[in-house]
């Protein structure tokens, strides 16, 4: 009887440490870099605090491996920090409930081509057991072909994909004055939503949870002009 006693207890006392370690959630899932040599490119990671409190966490540590010649970089906001020099340098603040929108990954593919992947361990500063990990991957090309371009605008494809709470994409508008927008519309065709592409951002944000799950299309318009079409899922 005391040994059961002992191993019941010894679950309940390990249920707060589970439930911590579920308080902030990585909303954009893993990260996927794809691209050619030579190439950068810029990720936006979208956090929650899902709890009642303010919480700030450090970047503990960068496990995995990266080529000796791609470069990662950690930005918050405009300021951008090595992972391998400013270690201590990288601390986020979230407020209760807050979904945190102002933290990036720069890849650079560097000179050959390789994969792998790498994950980015943050913990909290008042309780090392309430952490989050955000996971990453890459793969180099030398024709990679990840990004669509065009005359005035460079634009990733949504990830991830398929998604179930948010999609995003990545571009740049080469020409400022052009006017870009992505359109999403069912498989059959039925118009479901439009976003201008703001030429002082570097991402589209989509929020998939009202959409239902299934198949959608959405469309690159430039100067109303239909450029691409691709293909993104939603699942539940």
């Amino acid at each position: 009887m005391k040994f059961l006693l002992k191993f019941f207890m010894s679950i309940l006392l390990t249920l707060p440490m589970v439930s911590l370690a579920q308080e902030v959630e990585v909303l954009s899932g893993p990260v996927d870099f794809g691209g050619e040599i030579g190439s950068m490119q810029r990720k936006t990671i979208l956090l929650q605090n899902g709890s009642l409190q303010t919480k700030t966490y450090f970047l503990k540590s960068l496990r995995g491996g990266i080529g000796s010649s791609q470069k990662v970089r950690i930005c918050i906001g405009d300021q951008c920090f090595d992972p391998k020099r400013d270690l201590a340098k990288i601390n986020l603040k979230l407020a209760p409930g807050e979904i945190f929108t102002d933290l990036y990954l720069e890849f650079e593919m560097g000179i050959t081509e390789t994969r792998g992947s790498f994950d980015l361990l943050f913990v909290n500063v008042e309780n090392l057991r309430d952490s989050f990990v955000v996971e990453a991957k890459y793969e180099v090309k030398a024709d990679g072909k990840e990004n669509f371009t065009h005359k005035d605008i460079k634009i990733s494809e949504i990830y991830p994909n398929p998604s179930n709470r948010v999609a995003q994409l990545d571009y740049e508008l080469v020409n400022p004055k052009a006017k870009a927008k992505i359109t999403i519309n069912s498989f059959i065709g039925n118009p479901i939503a439009e976003y201008e592409l703001d030429p002082t951002r570097s991402s589209l944000v989509i929020n998939v949870t009202d959409f239902q799950p299934g198949v959608y299309f959405y469309t690159l318009f430039v100067d109303n002009k239909n450029v691409v079409t691709k293909k993104l899922q939603v699942k539940k």
